[in-house]
Parts: structure tokens; C-alpha cells; sequence
């Protein structure tokens, strides 16, 4: 789903050529069919399964975009001209990422590329977040990342985060003060000035106390009255969630009623 920062987040779905202002469903029923056709996100070729959300075998050992760097950046080699695609490595990897921290349910730390704030943090379900370094690529932020994971999780707890169990005691200013001065100093000099603090809110309707995870590839037919969209998951009355970035690439029919 693609989304809108503003006051309350903005999540459209892409269906084909349009996009579904899901804001607008809240409260209504709806009801998505897989008739099972996945194609690859990459070469659009129809596969059995996906993999690393949404590619087929091959792309996802070929693709520059499910790279294992995009999960690991400290893996990324693309300053030392080693990359799967160069080109497409210049364009993503060889340019500013910040190392942030975050709260989702608890502090965590991330790395993204500057042109994914702050999507990024909206995909995670982020309530706060704050920029800890700037760095002029990949690399280096991962290697951030790896040093101060050692103090702070990487992890989004996702289960925590769509009930809304979130640490509230949480100061990101002296998070980021405390973790810049943990790090060595060839990487504090990466440390980021900007101290503004990102603030996300969400359309939900109701808090849900347990969290039923679907999927396409076990139900072809989910639906039930939207309550809620948090992260990348759609939330349904009976606390019933849906992953939709998980299902990149699958050919779904699409209904709605009052």
C-alpha cells in the first residue's frame, strides 16, 4: 500500500491501473478474492510462490532489489563496485541512508535511504521516530546499525505494535544523545543535527486484544468489516490481520459493501 503522511496516515491499495483510497472503507465491508495468479514484481512472469514479497526463484536470486543487502545494508559492497546491478546500485545504494531509531511497540533502530523518509517508518507502524545519522551510503549505515544493535533491538515486535502495546516512557532525544556517544568515532561523525521528532497517527477504529494473522496462500477469500490499517496490515473486526506488502504481486478481485 502506498501512503500519505498528513495529520491521520493515508493508505491507497493499487489494484491494476487505480488505487483504492482505503481510508475511505473504514467501518464498511469489504472482500478480496485470490484467484491465484502471482506474478513476479520484477519480470512479471506468472510463479507457484513468492519469494522475499513478491519475486519469483530466479529474480530473487538475480534482482538487485531482493539483494540480500536490502535486508542486511552492512552487506552492501556497492562502494567497492560489487553489486548485482551497478547501475541500479548507484541509484539506491550509493547515495545518503539514515540510521534512525523508532518506536513501534518498544525503541528500535533501522536504516533507510533518505528518499524513504518517511515512508518507511509509516510501513513499520511507527508512532515516533528520529533521525540518528546521515551517511553517503549503504554501507556505513549498516555498519551503524550493526554497532548500535548491540544496545537497542532491530526488530519490529508487529504483534505489539497492531495491539497498540506501546512503551510510552520513551525519550528518542535522549535515546539518539545516549546512542551517538556509544559509537566509536569514525562513525559519530555520520551523527545527524537534525533533533526533530516525526509523529505518526493511524486510522484505527478499535484496539484489538489478539492478533489472528491470514494469508492469501491458506484463505483465497479474506474479508470482513476494515477497522483498521496499521503498518503495511489491514485490520478486520474479528482481529483478523492481512500483511498486504507480504502479497505483492498476487491478482486479487476486490469488493465492497456498506
Amino acid at each position: 500500500m502506498r501512503s500519505d503522511a498528513a495529520e491521520l496516515v493515508c493508505y491507497f491499495l493499487p489494484l491494476g491501473d487505480e488505487e483504492i483510497d482505503m481510508n475511505s472503507l473504514l467501518g464498511k465491508e469489504i472482500t478480496m478474492k485470490h484467484n491465484g495468479v502471482i506474478n513476479c514484481i520484477n519480470c512479471g512472469k506468472k510463479t507457484n510462490k513468492s519469494y522475499s514479497q513478491g519475486f519469483c526463484y530466479n529474480c530473487f536470486l538475480t534482482a538487485p532489489e531482493a539483494d540480500e543487502s536490502v535486508i542486511r545494508p552492512e552487506l552492501s559492497k556497492a562502494h567497492l563496485g560489487i553489486a548485482r546491478d551497478m547501475e541500479w546500485a548507484k541509484e539506491h545504494d550509493l547515495i545518503d541512508h539514515f540510521v534512525y531509531l523508532s518506536i513501534t511497540s518498544d525503541l528500535k533502530v533501522g536504516v533507510t535511504r533518505h528518499t524513504q523518509i518517511p515512508t518507511r517508518w509509516i510501513d513499520q507502524g511507527a508512532t515516533q521516530a528520529i533521525k540518528l545519522a546521515r551517511t553517503p551510503n549503504r554501507h556505513i549505515a549498516g555498519v551503524i546499525e550493526v554497532f548500535l544493535k548491540k544496545f537497542v533491538a532491530d526488530k519490529t515486535q508487529w504483534q505489539a505494535m497492531l495491539k497498540g502495546n506501546i512503551n510510552l516512557d520513551i525519550d528518542l532525544f535522549a535515546e539518539k544523545s545516549k546512542l551517538t556517544e556509544r559509537l566509536p568515532g569514525e562513525l559519530r561523525k555520520y551523527a545527524e543535527p537534525d533533533n526533530s521528532i516525526s509523529t505518526f497517527t493511524y486510522p484505527l477504529l478499535s484496539k484489538i486484544e489478539k492478533v489472528n494473522s491470514v494469508s492469501f496462500d491458506s484463505t483465497p477469500e479474506i474479508g470482513g468489516r476494515l477497522t483498521g490499517i496499521k503498518g503495511q496490515y489491514l485490520i478486520f473486526d474479528d482481529e483478523r490481520v492481512l500483511n498486504i506488502r507480504k502479497h505483492n504481486g498476487y491478482y486479487i478481485d476486490f469488493e465492497t459493501r456498506v
